[in-house]
């Protein structure tokens, strides 16, 4: 069991982490890896979730009524809308990584979760992520989120599961590549992550709800409260600073941190 300073710093890391495009999964395995720190257990991982789901749902608030206020004028009037169209694409762009998430997590969690493998990960999709933003800067015209392009986001978006990779990476060097700008590719990326994250809490507190073991209701409360600011302020100042500042500093970060997890490995 994680005690209350790893518990803290760990809530800390999956908010900063959760929405910036360095993978979550690879700083949060880090310290069990690198420092034997315990696994934080299932409770707490489902905490951590929660409060990074309220956070984008509380930043996005106003889109998000307007997409429920759509949905209640279509079906009032049974006539599809932009909002309805906007859900279709964020049901469907969800499915291929429910399918990995539901299938592949044993093979994942047991065979995935090694430094060679982060590192690896960690480097590659940086690479990705760092030609993407080049790309888009020689893109005239950017192309409308579209049917085909949310699906084409929601298949990369399979990858996210293993370790080092990002959703929030992966996803956005997609729509990127995919001559979104920007902004609606970060956007989409974010609404993409309220039906992944409740998604995957749902399953694991479904396996938590199977188990015996003690849970530490004060902390995991502590968690959210703290994962939950801490993303919150991570996404309002990705937002505010993404134009400003591109996403090549996120790249140079992958880079180096796949350079320490490389020497880690060797040493």
């Amino acid at each position: 069991m994680i005690d209350w300073f790893q518990a803290l710093l760990l809530a800390a890391v999956q908010g900063l982490t959760e929405f910036l495009p360095i993978s979550s999964s690879a700083h949060l395995v880090i310290p069990s890896l690198v420092l034997g720190w315990p696994d934080q257990g299932l409770a707490f991982d489902i905490a951590v979730h929660v409060g990074t789901l309220l956070a984008v749902i509380v930043y996005y608030r106003r889109d998000l009524l307007a997409l429920l206020v759509g949905c209640r004028d279509a079906a009032r009037y049974r006539e599809p809308n932009a909002e309805t169209h906007m859900v279709f694409m964020l049901a469907c762009a969800s499915v291929p990584v429910a399918v990995v998430g539901l299938t592949g997590v044993s093979f994942i969690e047991d065979q995935l979760r090694t430094l060679p493998v982060i590192a690896t990960t960690t480097a590659v999709f940086g690479v990705l992520l760092g030609y993407a933003d080049r790309y888009t800067r020689k893109v005239s015209s950017n192309r409308g989120l579209t049917m085909p392009v949310a699906l084409m986001i929601g298949i990369a978006q399979a990858l996210a599961p293993v370790p080092g990779v990002s959703r929030s990476g992966v996803t956005i060097t997609a729509g990127l590549l995919l001559d979104l700008d920007r902004h609606t590719a970060a956007r989409f990326s974010f609404f993409l992550s309220i039906p992944v994250i409740a998604g995957a809490g749902l399953v694991k507190s479904i396996e938590l709800a199977r188990g015996d073991a003690p849970v530490d209701w004060l902390l995991l409360l502590v968690g959210a409260v703290v994962a939950a600011l801490t993303a919150y302020a991570c996404i309002a100042a990705f937002i505010r600073l993404l134009d400003r500042i591109g996403l090549m500093p996120f790249v140079y970060y992958r880079l180096a941190l796949a350079g320490l997890l490389y020497w880690l490995w060797l040493a």
